[in-house]
């Protein structure tokens, strides 16, 4: 694998500067050739996000964009909304049910619980939004390392088995036990866990791309390895992680609620989706409506992100 961008010996003889005079009309010729493939390699990348645009507006897609979208939303709003503090303690609203002013009612901290699901809604969304872009950005790093070198192969394929064999949960425990609950254990636990699934979705894309043939005409023209890299492989295995990356999200989702849940994730007081539904869990004989919200909320993200994955992998068959 180490010759994914090492150009073939055609390359040498076409090249401008190594090749005696009387080879140049050929290289100019040859570096003409390669004019088209690259004007097809743009007009490929153009149709396939025209592609993703109109799934995302209509049928599946635009049913999960509307509902991340009304969601992320809710929770922008979150101050103009409620006329509460997240935090704030109303003297005598303990437990009260569902009614005008706490929609949701209150916890047993007389605490307003719409307050509080709007509020866990921010988080849930910094970390999601912060922790799969990373995650995807050092995934497609360890993956592009892994597809141009077999020694480099080897490494980051034993360092992915060694994240992929631990569940997430048990990994998010063992982050815990060393930096201590918060959202940046979040977010490290997210990252942490994609990367690995990135990481092969990139190496396998990009063992693919490199025998297209355009990927050989830039070889042959003489083009550099950088050059290859960034304007033809890299471009081109970077498609199927558009689908990939929503669908992460919503396995974030899971993973923050599920950490919070635990007593590992956000810290309290603070909000978040999962400490409402331990919460609700904990006061389900005597408040059986406390943990309807956050439950709402998180099953409309994950729903919203899972079909907005699907209109994306639709549009690329």
């Amino acid at each position: 694998m180490s010759d994914i961008l090492t150009p073939t010996p055609q390359a040498d003889l076409v090249d401008p500067i190594t090749s005696p005079p009387t080879d140049r009309p050929a290289a100019t010729g040859a570096s003409q050739s390669g004019a088209p493939a690259r004007r097809s390699t743009r007009r490929t990348n153009r149709a396939s996000g025209r592609r993703a645009w109109r799934s995302l507006t209509r049928g599946q897609g635009l049913v999960g964009v509307i509902l991340v979208g009304t969601i992320l939303l809710l929770g922008v709003l979150a101050p103009v909304l409620t006329p509460f503090d997240p935090n704030e303690q109303i003297p005598g609203a303990n437990l009260l049910p569902p009614g005008a002013p706490y929609w949701l009612g209150t916890d047993e901290a007389n605490r307003d619980l719409l307050t509080r699901t709007l509020y866990g809604i921010r988080i849930n969304a910094l970390v999601v939004f912060v922790a799969v872009p990373i995650g995807a950005i050092g995934g497609v790093l360890a993956g592009l390392l892994a597809a141009i070198g077999p020694r480099l192969d080897i490494v980051t394929q034993r360092v992915f088995d060694l994240i992929l064999a631990f569940p997430t949960l048990i990994l998010a425990i063992a982050l815990t036990t060393v930096m201590g609950p918060g959202v940046f254990t979040i977010v490290v636990v997210i990252a942490a866990a994609e990367i690995p699934v990135f990481g092969r979705l990139v190496r396998s894309s990009v063992l693919s791309v490199r025998q297209q043939p355009y990927v050989e005409a830039a070889r042959v023209v003489g083009a550099g390895r950088g050059w290859v890299l960034w304007r033809h492989i890299l471009p081109n295995s970077l498609d199927p992680l558009i689908v990939q990356i929503a669908l992460s999200m919503s396995v974030a989702v899971f993973v923050e609620g599920a950490m919070s849940f635990l007593g590992i994730g956000v810290r309290p007081p603070a909000p978040s989706l999962g400490s409402l539904i331990r919460d609700g869990a904990r006061n389900v004989w005597e408040a059986p409506f406390f943990a309807a919200g956050p439950l709402v909320v998180v099953v409309a993200l994950v729903l919203g992100f899972l079909l907005i994955s699907q209109a994306l992998a639709a549009s690329r068959r």
